[in-house]
């Protein structure tokens, strides 16, 4: 597990790696997840419950957990979520369309709140605004967070490109457009906070579009 504070104000990013496996269309990757918490020394929220509850509360603390925000339904973002939940007691949100990768990890299980497209979350004096960006998976939501000029992307936006399309409930064209017009209008030098790897922003990704469309993925 690494820790990477961010300051802004009293409000700051904590990041941790989890390790385990994806599971989809009958196929088993190993896969590394970054783990972010926004908080302050008082209360978070954490994006994504990857693989192992125990790792993740290593980054939270003893702090408040007021929310589990889910960036999509896929198995290594939501596979320690009701372990993360038993730990904190905070309520899981989703988008709605969500639902049938959600069904494959957690079936007859629900979680508490709905993500909607420009909904906003308030926790530790920011606010995170809500961009429903459908494409790596139906219920794909990235995090915006102006105040400290960040964007959490999940899988949707990555060093190099769109997150990964060849699989079920996926499609390339939608996420493009999602990328184009929810993510690529906001400021060049918002840091892009990713579910796997490293950092990147949109100004570095930006000029990259005709390639992504050009190669198809």
């Amino acid at each position: 597990m690494t820790q990477q504070p961010t300051s802004g104000g009293t409000a700051r990013i904590d990041h941790g790696v989890t390790t385990g496996t994806f599971e989809l269309d009958g196929g088993v990757w190993e896969v590394d997840n970054n783990v972010w918490v926004l908080g302050d020394d008082q209360e978070c929220v954490v994006l994504d419950a990857p693989h192992d509850a125990t790792t993740i509360m290593e980054v939270v603390g003893d702090r408040k957990v007021t929310a589990i925000l889910l960036t999509h339904a896929h198995s290594d973002h939501v596979d320690a979520v009701f372990d993360l939940q038993e730990r904190t007691g905070a309520p899981i949100h989703l988008h709605p369309l969500g639902r049938p990768l959600w069904d494959l990890v957690h079936p007859g299980r629900d979680w508490d709140e709905e993500l909607s497209d420009g909904q906003t979350i308030e926790v530790a004096g920011v606010t995170l605004h809500v961009l429903h960006t459908p494409g790596h998976a139906p219920g794909a939501c990235c995090f915006h967070v102006p105040e400290l000029g960040v964007v959490f992307t999940g899988d949707t936006l990555f060093e190099g490109g769109p997150g990964a399309t060849g699989r079920s409930h996926s499609d390339f064209g939608t996420i493009v457009d999602s990328i184009t017009d929810r993510l690529l209008t906001l400021p060049e030098d918002t840091v892009v906070h990713t579910g796997h790897g490293g950092d990147t922003t949109i100004g570095a990704e930006k000029p990259h579009r005709q390639e992504w469309l050009d190669r198809g993925h």
